[in-house]
């Protein structure tokens, strides 16, 4: 028999609160957006028969939302707990308080015990009987501030390198500990909220060991399990393709800057049976994003090929559009905003980001230096730099000229 369930990860509904207002729910309209893909996700374990849905951290953008947006994500929870779907949750490192004294941002359903919506707040092993006597197993990994695991260690003797070991190796410890629990007849799952060796960031670049605690390539692919699921890093990716268990990073179901603005958002379904699972990405509708950068060409063009780099009409409506534009600094007045302010105004939002280059700086050799050279030449120099063109640098030649003499002149007749 398997088991069907969803995994989902880093919603972060409230992370753009701000913005134009949606007027049926006051909310920003981007919030909505965030909100209209966790409902998508809902329907979807409503619709299709999902037996246990993994939540792998991260409902927030800090463990301290406002209430609106712990109501819009109880609203969401709720319905699954009126359809008697469990729910397992685990807070990611953006719903937790570098404070062990504080709760965390999701705290309310281990307080208050809501039907079907558990939250695992520490390392364990979840068995049949604490999940409705479904039968699977899941091992829970919740992120642990690292301030918070250095506190309950002696560290006092210890390097940042030698704490960083230490603090991968007992978490590793526990977790295996808890492997040790699991029964072989039964399917395991490893729900965790962290960065694995290998996995790739939306704007690709790759995990960087030791400046985060890390779980193992060998820890998440251990043949214990059958199937491994990620939260933490925004992409969705397989870390161990064609292969069991499956080790997913489900990614974030909403794009929340443009970094990600080509990855595609959604969440997993998997058929999980005792090393023989499979599952498949399920995409969400989101908004639309676009994202360009241009170096222009020519001041007398400017304009028009910044204009250019802009998507069409129908691209363009109701997207979150940004455009970098790189040009020299001295072609800043040839760039005119209100035009493009206006070719973009049916899109939700335009981000026009100004790169304005700046000349480079005049060297000179060892035996050219500033010191070497008169003030004429040094104009003639900068006239150069600058590409000023030849007959508007013979006026500034002959006025510098011109004032340079009257100096000249006054220091003669005065003696100063």
């Amino acid at each position: 028999m398997s088991i069907r369930l969803l995994h989902f990860a880093d919603a972060h509904i409230d992370y753009a609160p701000a913005g134009k207002k949606d007027p049926q729910t006051g909310l920003s309209v981007r919030a909505v957006d965030f909100l209209n893909a966790l409902d998508q996700i809902v329907d979807c374990a409503l619709q299709e028969s999902i037996d246990l849905v993994l939540f792998a951290g991260d409902a927030y953008r800090d463990p301290t939302p406002v209430p609106t947006f712990q109501r819009e994500w109880g609203k969401r929870m709720k319905r699954l707990s009126n359809a008697h779907i469990p729910v397992l949750m685990i807070p990611g490192n953006h719903d937790v308080s570098p404070a062990s004294t504080r709760a965390n941002a999701l705290q309310e359903y281990d307080t208050l015990e809501v039907p079907y919506l558990h939250l695992a707040k520490t390392i364990r092993l979840w068995k049949p009987a604490d999940l409705h006597e479904l039968p699977i197993q899941v091992l829970t990994v919740p992120w642990v501030p690292k301030s918070v695991m250095i506190a309950a260690l002696d560290t006092r003797r210890l390097t940042s390198d030698e704490i960083h070991q230490q603090l991968e190796y007992e978490i590793s410890m526990r977790i295996e500990d808890a492997i040790s629990e699991i029964d072989p007849q039964i399917p395991a799952v490893l729900l965790a909220h962290y960065s694995i060796p290998g996995a790739e960031y939306p704007n690709h670049q790759s995990v960087s060991l030791g400046r985060e605690v890390v779980l193992s390539s060998g820890l998440v692919k251990n043949p214990c399990f059958s199937y491994t699921a990620l939260g933490h890093i925004h992409k969705y990716q397989d870390l161990n393709e064609g292969f069991q268990p499956p080790v997913i990073y489900s990614g974030s179901i909403e794009r929340v800057n443009f970094g990600e603005c080509r990855e595609e958002k959604g969440f997993v379904i998997a058929e999980v049976e005792n090393h023989a699972t499979t599952c498949s990405f399920r995409k969400l509708n989101g908004r639309k994003f676009f994202n360009a950068e241009i170096t222009v060409n020519s001041a007398d063009t400017i304009q028009q090929e910044v204009l250019d780099a802009l998507p069409n009409e129908t691209e363009m409506r109701d997207a979150m559009v940004r455009l970098v534009v790189n040009y020299p600094q001295k072609w800043e007045s040839f760039l005119d905003e209100t035009e493009l302010r206006k070719r973009t105004e049916t899109a939700l939002e335009f981000h026009l980001v100004r790169k304005a280059i700046q000349s480079q700086r005049i060297r000179f050799q060892d035996d050219q230096g500033l010191s070497a050279m008169s003030p004429m030449e040094l104009l003639e120099k900068y006239c150069e730099i600058q590409s000023i063109d030849s007959k508007e640098t013979e006026i500034l030649m002959s006025i510098a000229q011109t004032i340079l003499e009257a100096d000249s002149e006054y220091f003669l007749e005065n003696g100063s």
